[in-house]
């Protein structure tokens, strides 16, 4: 039985999320998207994590677009 049925998130690592939304879309894209320095200036999976853990509303961008890409790719 699932502890939250209802969260498409769950189970999903911050890592995982970062290198899906990057192998799809790309750097570039993603910080047009969502301008934080971690996707637009010498971007890095170890920077974005390292940003990403400590900044909640950047974080609720992130897993917005994921849940984005998600849907698409249904």
């Amino acid at each position: 039985m699932a502890t939250q049925p209802n969260n498409p998130l769950h189970g999903i690592k911050l890592e995982q999320i970062i290198n899906d939304l990057q192998a799809h879309y790309g750097w570039e894209y993603m910080g047009y998207q969502i301008n934080i320095r971690c996707f637009t200036h010498d971007p890095s999976v170890k920077s974005s994590l390292k940003f990403l853990r400590r900044t909640p509303w950047a974080r609720a961008k992130v897993e917005a677009m994921y849940l984005k890409y998600l849907e698409r790719n249904a």
